[in-house]
């Protein structure tokens, strides 16, 4: 059962993921982060968040799925006039991997490419992913923002208006509930508590 949380943050990925997602194809997320996130890296700041969805010209050829009837053609971000969002999410458990095999071990988990998941996984010296399993809701209607200036930039989070925790009721699993207990139990095996 969802928990309302006390704010209305967003968690910002790639649009053709935040379908997948919505559409219970996966529930994980492999992040490195943002040029934005601080000396200290990227932290799961939030165990509750929309998911933000964010335009990248590229990111289909990106994939090596797609969601049905996805949108694969996106304009620049700046010339961006509402933003929909379609799911919430709860963090349910993060790893943080240094091991390039445990990593690969995932891919028929997520829907990246190796090529990306590897460019991820390398962006710095220190080598490493951070993937976390989500327990995805799907809002019952498509919230439909105003893209802010605030919204921009290479940063994870952004600030959401509170209204849009009222969206949450009769939000609907995105992955049922015996499912998504066989997929913990099958990730938890593989990487551990």
């Amino acid at each position: 059962m969802l928990k309302t949380p006390d704010n209305a943050v967003g968690f910002k990925e790639w649009s053709l993921v935040c379908d997948h997602l919505a559409a219970g194809h996966q529930a994980l997320i492999l992040r490195k982060g943002g040029i934005h996130e601080g000396r200290s890296g990227f932290q799961w700041q939030h165990r509750a968040f929309f998911l933000f969805p964010t335009w990248f010209h590229s990111q289909a050829q990106k994939l090596r799925s797609l969601p049905q009837g996805a949108q694969v053609n996106f304009g620049p971000e700046e010339e961006r006039k509402r933003v929909d969002i379609t799911a919430f999410a709860e963090l349910e458990q993060v790893w943080r991997l240094t091991d390039w095999d445990r990593v690969c071990a995932l891919a028929d988990k997520h829907c990246w490419s190796q090529e990306v998941v590897r460019e991820r996984f390398e962006y710095d010296e220190e080598s490493c992913l951070h993937i976390a399993l989500l327990r995805v809701w799907r809002l019952p209607q498509t919230w439909s923002l105003e893209y802010q200036k605030a919204f921009g930039g290479c940063r994870s989070w952004v600030n959401l208006p509170v209204e849009g925790l009222q969206k949450l009721e009769g939000v609907r699993p995105a992955i049922e509930a015996e499912a998504w207990q066989q997929l913990r139990q099958d990730l938890v095996a593989r990487l551990g508590n």
